[in-house]
Parts: structure tokens; C-alpha cells; sequence
């Protein structure tokens, strides 16, 4: 080995430098062992100057509280340098404490936060390793929904708080509106007795605020995979294609013969990461998460639709489905973010979303009936499930799975024209079914004088 003095100068130095350089150098030290100490030094530097500083990733700046104008809850906002791109959704830790993490981000050197107030007794705002972590302690009293979204106007992100129950809190006066559209996150506010799910009779009609309010006026169509992402391959396809032709079909349906305003997660042969699908949900303010797939298997006789809403799964075949469908997280750069979806946090995220839950399992059922009764599919029924891609749609969503590419006879009815038609016309007619049902308990009521 050779014993220049340079050679020992760069090993004393390179356990303090190691977290500084980038990962694609770390095989120096190898090459400084075996003698070659020019080459590792000449990595080292390239190594050095290439390396990005961890005050590159976005910087938070603020974390601002402000109550909802509508006496429905908080809002809190968090500022940032550049746009954070992944974060995960609220997560609860305890009986009355949240946790949510922002993926690849820093805390600013000159940061600053809003002191707690209304909902929010206590907070912390903590970097650990590259990520920031948020822990918010929630007062005594009301049950709490909480979303996080984008919002539309800035890169900022936003944390709904929302009370779903007990005395509404009263807002401040003074409060700038932050959220202009409160239903945009698909939470309802206790004193909204109106809101669909609610107890409250359709008898008893409902504001014209209201109406508007909850009006079915957006739907997030969602199909499944894409990119780098194929779904399931069988038979000389790929689910990704045929699950997009019958998405775009029935938006085409939904738009024209029901006026309602759809939203695609994609359009295209395109990429999109499973959390991020229900974080466009959010961020249109979508009342319906329709996630379109074909299932895959084994046996090639296995066949059959099937619907999933979110929840633990209560049968061995549903949690095979849902593992081959969250199993695409491979593909993506960030899977951090799932390492919190474990089963208590699904059971958590569950009652979280319990007032959605009866409306998803009710479009789930609409859309079995339709595939069985009028398309004469077999049905497999109704599941629940809890698939990653429905976690973070706060709002009633669905998971479709449109029959098996692995069967020769459901993989060609489904390449077929005649068979994509007659999938997206069964969809259509049974969001066409909800719509009516869910705003029955919105409608005005005649008023006896």
C-alpha cells in the first residue's frame, strides 16, 4: 500500500467530509484502501463540487394558523422557499394529536410560526433527517377531520381542520378568508346540518349556501397506472391503455349528459404517484374519487368486476388485490411516504374518513349493480380495502377493478370498442344514479305560509 502523505491526509479527512458529498462516491473509500488514492482524490473533488447542499431542498418559512371564516374550523398554512413537492397526508398519532410530515424539506434559518389558538392547543415544528415533521396537539372537544392539500393560488400548503362534530368554534372577525371554498377538501363542517352523510332529514331542506356548497359539481376520474407504470401485462396488454380509454369515455359521458366538471389525473401515457392522485382531488375540491383498474391473477379462469371503498381488508383475496395495486409505489423515487400507512393508521385514516365511508360503500354498490344487471358481468361484489391511492381523497371514493386482463375472455371484451363502451356507460349510469340520491337531501323544500 502505498504510504504517501497525501494519501493519509485525504483518509483522515473523508469520515467528516462523507456527509457532505454525494452518494454515487461513496465507493472512494475503496479506492483509497487499495492504493489508488489519486483516483479517490479526484472523485473527492468532483464529488465535492457536484454535491447539493441540504439548504437547496425548499425551506419553510411560516406556519400561519387562521380560523375559517365560516366558523367551521382552521386553516393552517405553510410557507415555503420553492414548492414542496411531496408531503404526506395528516396523520394521528394519539387521541388528540396529528402528525404531518413534508417530504425533502428544510426548516429556514430565519423561520417563523403563529402562536397555537382555537383547535390547536400546542404544536412543533421539527426538521429530522431531510424531511420536516409538524405534530399539532388538538384541544379538548370536537372530533376533528383533517386534509392537507395545495393550494390553488400559491405553492403554499394547507392543513384543513375541520370539526365534525359538537359546537362549531367561532371565528375571528378580523380572519381573512383561507379557504375560499371550504368543501373544496371534501370535509363538512358540524354546523352544516345539511351536508350529505348527515342525519339531518332532506325534509328539512337546506340553505342555498349549502346547496351550492355540496352540489356533485366535480368528479376526479383516476386512471390507474401509467408511464414507467404498465398496471397489470396479459394476453398482449397492458392495463394502463384500456383502463384509460374507458376513463376518458366516461368523463366524455359524465361532462355531456350531466354537466359536472371532470377532473383526469392523467390524460396521457403519463406517470403519477398513487398519493399524489387524491392530492388533485383535494385540490380541485372533487365531491367523487373514481379509480379505474383491471385486476390480474394466476388462475387464468379467475374473472369477475369488484369494488373497493377504503378500510381494512376483511377477506384474503381483497388483500391480494390491494397489495398488487400499492405494490407500484416501486416505482416511485419517494416511498417514505408510505411507511406510515401501516394497519393502525389505516384503522385511524378509516374513522378519519368515517362520514365518507357509507357514500363510497353506496357508489361502490351502484356500480356492482350496473356491471351485473346491465353490462351481465360477473360480479364479485363489494370489499374494502385499504389501497394507498384512496388514503389521501377526502371525499367518497372508489377503487373499480374492471375484470381480469389474465383471462383470455375478459382481457378481449375489454380490448374490444363494444366492451370499453359498455364499462364506461355502467359507470356513468351509476355516478349518474349517486348524483341523484346524494342530492336528494339538498333539494329546497317548499316553504308553507
Amino acid at each position: 500500500m502505498s504510504r504517501d502523505p497525501l494519501f493519509f491526509l485525504a483518509t483522515d479527512a473523508l469520515p467528516a467530509m462523507v456527509g457532505r458529498i454525494d452518494s454515487r462516491i461513496k465507493g472512494l473509500w475503496t479506492s483509497l484502501w487499495r492504493g489508488h488514492w489519486w483516483i479517490g482524490l479526484v472523485v473527492l473533488g468532483a464529488g465535492l463540487c457536484t454535491a447539493v447542499p441540504a439548504d437547496a431542498r425548499p425551506q419553510v418559512t411560516e406556519v400561519a394558523l387562521t380560523a375559517r371564516s365560516d366558523g367551521g374550523g382552521y386553516v393552517v398554512r405553510v410557507r415555503s422557499t420553492e414548492r414542496i413537492e411531496t408531503y404526506g397526508m395528516p396523520r394521528r398519532v394519539g387521541e388528540r394529536e396529528l402528525k404531518w410530515v413534508l417530504y425533502r424539506a428544510g426548516l429556514h434559518r430565519n423561520f417563523q410560526s403563529d402562536p397555537a389558538e382555537g383547535l390547536v392547543s400546542g404544536y412543533t415544528v421539527r426538521r429530522q433527517g431531510d424531511n420536516v415533521v409538524l405534530r399539532f396537539q388538538l384541544s379538548p372537544g370536537p372530533s376533528i377531520e383533517s386534509s392537507a392539500y395545495r393550494d390553488g393560488a400559491s405553492s403554499d400548503l394547507l392543513l384543513n381542520l375541520a370539526v365534525s362534530g359538537g359546537d362549531r368554534p367561532v371565528a375571528r372577525s378580523d380572519a381573512p378568508r383561507a379557504m375560499p371554498r371550504p368543501a373544496a377538501t371534501g370535509q363538512a363542517s358540524s354546523g352544516d346540518a345539511s351536508a350529505p352523510g348527515r342525519s339531518t332529514p332532506a325534509s328539512e331542506g337546506a340553505s342555498k349556501e349549502a346547496r351550492e356548497r355540496w352540489t356533485l359539481d366535480t368528479i376526479v376520474i383516476d386512471p390507474g397506472h401509467g408511464g414507467k407504470d404498465p398496471g397489470a401485462r396479459a394476453n398482449g396488454l397492458n392495463e394502463k391503455d384500456l383502463v384509460l380509454d374507458v376513463a376518458l369515455q366516461l368523463g366524455d359521458y359524465v361532462e355531456e349528459k350531466l354537466g359536472i366538471n371532470v377532473v383526469y389525473t392523467r390524460k396521457s401515457d403519463q406517470f403519477i404517484e398513487l398519493e399524489e392522485r387524491g392530492h388533485i382531488a383535494n385540490r380541485v375540491g372533487a365531491k367523487l374519487f373514481v379509480s379505474i383498474h383491471i385486476n390480474a391473477a394466476r388462475a387464468r379462469s379467475a374473472r369477475g368486476t369488484e369494488t373497493f371503498f377504503l378500510g381494512p381488508h376483511k377477506s384474503e383475496a381483497a388483500r391480494r388485490v390491494m397489495e398488487r395495486e400499492n405494490s407500484v409505489i416501486k416505482y416511485e423515487e419517494n416511498t417514505q411516504v408510505y411507511e406510515d400507512y401501516d394497519k393502525e393508521a389505516l384503522v385511524r385514516q378509516t374513522l378519519t374518513q368515517s362520514a365518507y365511508m357509507r357514500q363510497s360503500e353506496k357508489l361502490a354498490s351502484l356500480i356492482e349493480d350496473q356491471f351485473k344487471n346491465r353490462v351481465h358481468r360477473r360480479s364479485r361484489g363489494v370489499h374494502q380495502a385499504g389501497f394507498y391511492v384512496l388514503w389521501g381523497a377526502s371525499m367518497p371514493a372508489v377503487l373499480v377493478e374492471l375484470g381480469f386482463l389474465t383471462n383470455p375472455t375478459e382481457a378481449r371484451f375489454l380490448r374490444s370498442d363494444r366492451g370499453k363502451t359498455y364499462m364506461a356507460s355502467a359507470l356513468f349510469r351509476a355516478i349518474r344514479n349517486y348524483k341523484q340520491e346524494y342530492e336528494k337531501g339538498i333539494k329546497p323544500t317548499a316553504v308553507s305560509k
